[in-house]
């Protein structure tokens, strides 16, 4: 056994330890501010009423559906809100806000007719001209939103959002109250899926013109969900309600739901044992154990836990010491060692999940492209310090967020850098609000990261690495793999469309300016009691169908 896997197995028993020794009282984690947070919950949880009783692990960034972009506001937000369609337990889109819609026969405008009585929270009806707002606020330069991308595929929106064009030339337009018109700028299957995601979802235009901090508290928050925001104590927990002015509200099973905010693992799964949480995920000591018992269910997710080199910061300005740092790095010790929870180690970074017109999974036929090989990691090495005229290498300096798994990911990078290349590489953990300023600031020499696919097409992966991307955070450019991920963007047949996103991947493994580590599961501990909560491999917790028995 490898001298690294010894040392972190008894780094693990030692947080078994700490684990029992940890208190059970209230809901707060270790150096947080909410230890008593579960005396100062307000619901109606008494007499026998449905409240299920969840884990979001942190405060949301945003309930704005516009400015949110990260699991954390999105699991809540597609629980108060609801876009033009919604994915089923199938995990495909159907019908939601949106009674119908008509699609024109080249394929490029979608015509969508919304229900007479789909209703904010506040009773005022739903309208097309909601719609309209929320998604060229989206697109809106001026609001900066991280998910503004997402609109590209609308005929206008692009030009829009990089100043070049207005709000007029993008081609979302309400017809009347309940009739909204959208040109694409070519056919895209994924275009029902994608505008099930909470960024295209509606705002109430006079709730945001009136107030721009509509969405920071539930007193003031207007939502068109099955559930209705009724109380919110930042960093401690939230409250929703069923709505009683949501169109399906009677297949609505559950009143409410409680969210904690518990950011410790070993706190979450005390909290699940005493029954004070529903769910759980599983600690990583704990792991084994629990998957061992048959205590712990599996659902599938979309994304890969992986790690950027700044192309702008030496050495990483060098493809081939690139290469050698991702080839020295065997993926499936971690998941065996590490992690534990029946990842498969990612050799590619679109991760399984999306058909091809063959029936193939994309992943399939991409291949491994990335191997483990420490001799040829070590040889690219040398080649790379060759052409750079390094006799040695800059100090190198690998960044994490805050996290004991992370913590252990990166003491393994380290431990195997020595093995395998005979290079220190020194490790710094950051909090995760001023860790992500860096990274998109290019602050950071080599980080970690992390990738949740936004709507069910390797597109998304893929998008996320052309030149100037908010989503980049590397500086890496190449010119031919834009233009793949362009034409892609707008080819019509599938087949084609297919082939360019593979050669696109294959090119950012080749030059790796980041490489990945493994793709995501949903391993999870869930009370006998729970029945229909729905957990998309792409998308967010659905828990309108949700019951406890």
């Amino acid at each position: 056994m490898k001298k690294w896997v010894v040392m972190m197995l008894v780094a693990l028993g030692l947080m078994v330890v700490l684990a029992a020794c940890t208190t059970t009282g209230g809901t707060g984690t270790d150096g947080g501010d909410s230890g008593d947070d579960e005396n100062e919950t307000t619901d109606n949880e008494g007499g026998g009423d449905k409240i299920l009783r969840l884990n979001n692990e942190n405060e949301p960034t945003s309930l704005d559906s516009t400015k949110a972009f990260d699991n954390v506001s999105y699991n809540i937000l597609n629980n108060l809100m609801e876009g033009l369609t919604r994915l089923g337990d199938t995990h495909e889109p159907e019908e939601a806000t949106a009674e119908s819609w008509e699609v024109s026969d080249d394929g490029l405008t979608y015509t969508f007719t919304i229900r007479e009585d789909a209703n904010w929270s506040n009773g005022e009806p739903v309208t097309a001209g909601d719609f309209e707002f929320a998604w060229k606020r989206l697109a809106n330069p001026e609001t900066a939103a991280d998910a503004a991308f997402l609109t590209d595929l609308i005929e206008g929106a692009s030009e829009f959002n990089s100043g070049e064009g207005s709000a007029d030339d993008m081609a979302v337009t309400a017809l009347d109250d309940k009739t909204l018109e959208v040109t694409l700028n070519s056919p895209q299957a994924y275009f029902l899926s994608i505008i099930s995601n909470p960024a295209f979802f509606p705002v109430h235009q006079e709730t945001v013109e009136a107030d721009d901090n509509w969405a920071a508290e539930a007193d003031t928050f207007v939502g068109n969900g099955p559930f209705a925001l009724t109380s919110w104590s930042h960093n401690s927990n939230l409250v929703m309600d069923k709505s009683a002015e949501y169109w399906d509200s009677g297949n609505v099973k559950l009143d409410g739901v409680v969210w904690e905010m518990v950011s410790d693992r070993n706190t979450e799964y005390q909290l699940f044992q005493t029954g004070e949480l529903h769910t759980s995920s599983i600690p990583t000591e704990l792991a084994d154990q629990l998957i061992a018992d048959g205590e712990v269910e599996f659902e599938d997710q979309s994304g890969t836990y992986f790690y950027r080199f700044n192309t702008e910061m030496e050495p990483f300005q060098n493809q081939n010491i690139r290469k050698a740092f991702s080839m020295a790095v065997d993926q499936q010790e971690i998941v065996d060692y590490v992690t534990k929870r029946e990842e498969n180690a990612a050799h590619g970074f679109v991760a399984y999940g999306f058909p091809e017109p063959s029936g193939q999974d994309f992943r399939d036929v991409g291949g491994d492209l990335l191997s483990f090989d420490p001799e040829e990691a070590k040889a690219l090495l040398e080649q790379g310090m060759e052409e750079e005229g390094y006799a040695e290498l800059p100090e190198i300096t690998l960044s994490y967020n805050t996290s004991d798994e992370h913590k252990l990911i990166a003491e393994v990078l380290q431990d195997m850098y020595k093995e395998h290349l005979d290079v220190e590489v020194t490790l710094a953990n950051t909090e995760w609000n001023v860790f992500l300023e860096a990274q998109q600031n290019l602050e950071m020499q080599f980080s970690r990261s992390s990738f949740i696919a936004d709507f069910a097409d390797p597109i998304n992966y893929l998008e996320s690495f052309v030149t100037g991307s908010s989503m980049n955070r590397t500086g890496w450019s190449n010119d031919e793999y834009d233009q793949l991920i362009a034409d892609a963007k707008s080819e019509a047949d599938e087949e084609a469309r297919f082939d360019l996103m593979h050669q696109a991947e294959e090119i950012l493994l080749e030059e790796a300016p980041i490489f990945p580590i493994y793709f995501y599961n949903q391993p999870l501990l869930q009370a006998d009691e729970v029945t229909g909560i729905v957990r998309h491999p792409v998308g967010y917790i659905e828990l309108k169908w949700a019951d406890l028995q």
